[in-house]
């Protein structure tokens, strides 16, 4: 059957992929590459750029793979999902006028803490949902404002990363509320730009291309981009956006659930119908985001994740080359819940509120000479699982969305020990989905009601086929229930003990 399939551009800050999602949900294929920052030439030592050229290059290299797979003929849309925050200036022909500055780079450091000076961080947060955050688009603007004025001068509009990436596509501009909403310069509540944010960049909200909305065509696949990535010219390009909001969607989540998207980094959030701010929210680091059906928003509680998970494993278990997830699974599971003693706590459980820097500092406590790496490990997703529930609890108290569940996407998704461990610690039902790809078939899903494939959201997820699995709490409930009120004593004990970077580290926009 022709045109029954979307093609999916799912490019994140690590790898970019194509996927090929068919109307009930399946997976028909899919490609991926690594995908890196580059320095940036002629700049200082540390600044991170995304080469545009090279970035294309690898998501046309992955979207042609998948295409001729499952043949051309079958793509009926296209649609782009990438990480917030990132964006760049470009001319009519959208040629950058300055290369896109990555979230990595710390050149934009300097101006968080000056634009404090001029707006305060409760006013951004009250307007934009955002905490002041170091590589947010608003700092990088008036960066350029004031190192590199050209760039902005010479620009017809900015583009948001999905946005430079269909123009690749389709040669139209085109930005949407999902990644414009990780900019820090838009009035959330009102779903549209802040002019006295702009400002502060001496920028308009008519620099910036109308707006589309997530499932609206924006417009077709050219011959030129046809032919570097094997699809039809014509073929209509979906508005897609940033890739938490597609998670979500493709999560499945009901009425009551919260959503955990689980990978390097791990972001909690809810769906809301109201945008309220509140002093609680704010004081706790949670940010607010638009959703993609207008309408709606996504607070969210930004943690450490499997990052942690992978440092013990590349740590303790570098002999096992191969089924190395079953074997730590398989000896931790083996461990009793606290871990004999030893404790980790995350970074980000030490370091909360709307002025923490986003270091990847933690701290384990309890070693003895008993202390093997089953130990090391069930003790990590304790920990983080401990965060998790600290983040819950905020989520529940600024929202008011009295979360009965819990849906888990993402690669942590996979890990049965961990999804048992939230269970037991929260004491709440924990649900994973065996389709593990949320952010494209999210991102399908929307994609298929623009083209008129379902007439609506909801029919659209009557017809994709999840499949779930629960984890309920369990006899180890009770015993995590203590365990939890030691571990919320511990941040206390450590204050003033680790001195935070002066530099952000790594951290997931």
């Amino acid at each position: 059957m022709a045109g029954e399939l979307v093609l999916v551009l799912d490019c994140g800050s690590t790898n970019v992929r194509a996927v090929a999602v068919s109307p009930n949900g399946d997976l028909v294929a899919q490609a991926s590459r690594p995908n890196q920052t580059a320095p940036q030439p002629g700049g200082k030592p540390g600044w991170l750029i995304w080469d545009l050229e090279e970035l294309w290059g690898r998501l046309a290299q992955v979207a042609r793979e998948v295409s001729t797979a499952v043949g051309p003929e079958r793509i009926e849309a296209v649609t782009v999902t990438t990480w917030g925050a990132d964006g760049a200036p470009v001319r009519r022909d959208g040629t950058a006028t300055y290369p896109p500055i990555a979230w990595q780079c710390p050149r934009t450091q300097r101006t968080a803490a000056e634009i404090v000076e001029r707006v305060s961080a409760w006013e951004l947060f009250r307007v934009t949902g955002y905490q002041m955050t170091p590589f947010n688009t608003l700092l990088r603007m008036i960066w350029l404002r004031e190192n590199a004025p050209g760039a902005l001068d010479e620009a017809h509009t900015w583009l948001m990363m999905p946005g430079l990436l269909a123009h690749r596509l389709t040669g139209r501009f085109h930005i949407e509320p999902t990644s414009a909403s990780t900019s820090m310069v838009m009035d959330l509540g009102r779903r549209d730009w802040s002019a006295p944010l702009l400002e502060l960049a001496g920028l308009d909200p008519g620099f910036f291309p109308e707006w589309s909305q997530p499932g609206q065509v924006v417009g077709h696949v050219t011959r030129r981009a046809g032919e570097q990535c094997n699809l039809p010219p014509g073929t209509p390009v979906v508005a897609g956006g940033h890739d938490t909001q597609f998670a979500l969607i493709g999560s499945g989540a009901r009425p009551g659930e919260a959503v955990l998207s689980s990978g390097t980094w791990e972001i909690l959030e809810v769906r809301v119908d109201e945008f309220k701010p509140n002093r609680f929210g704010f004081e706790e680091g949670i940010i607010i985001e638009a959703d993609a059906l207008p309408g709606w928003w996504n607070p969210q509680v930004l943690m450490m994740g499997s990052a942690v998970l992978e440092w013990i494993r590349e740590a303790l278990f570098a002999d096992r080359r191969s089924r190395y997830h079953e074997t730590m699974m398989a000896e931790a599971g083996r461990v009793p819940p606290g871990a004999d003693g030893v404790t980790l706590v995350p970074s980000f459980f030490r370091e909360s509120g709307p002025t923490r820097k986003f270091g990847t500092l933690g701290t384990v406590l309890g070693l003895s000479l008993q202390t093997g790496r089953a130990h090391l490990y069930r003790a990590a997703l304790e920990g983080l699982s401990f965060q998790m529930r600290g983040a819950l609890r905020v989520l529940r108290r600024a929202t008011g969305v009295p979360v009965s569940g819990i849906r888990v996407v993402g690669g942590g998704s996979r890990n049965d020990l961990w999804n048992q461990i939230r269970a037991d610690v929260t004491g709440l039902p924990v649900t994973v989905t065996v389709q593990k790809e949320a952010t494209a078939l999210g991102a399908a899903m929307v994609a298929f009601v623009g083209v008129g494939r379902y007439s609506s959201l909801d029919e659209a997820r009557k017809a994709v086929r999840l499949g779930e699995r629960s984890f309920q709490p369990g006899p180890d409930r009770e015993a995590y229930e203590g365990l939890y009120e030691r571990y919320a004593k511990v941040p206390a004990l450590l204050k003033g003990f680790y001195r935070q970077p002066d530099q952000a580290g790594s951290s997931r926009p």
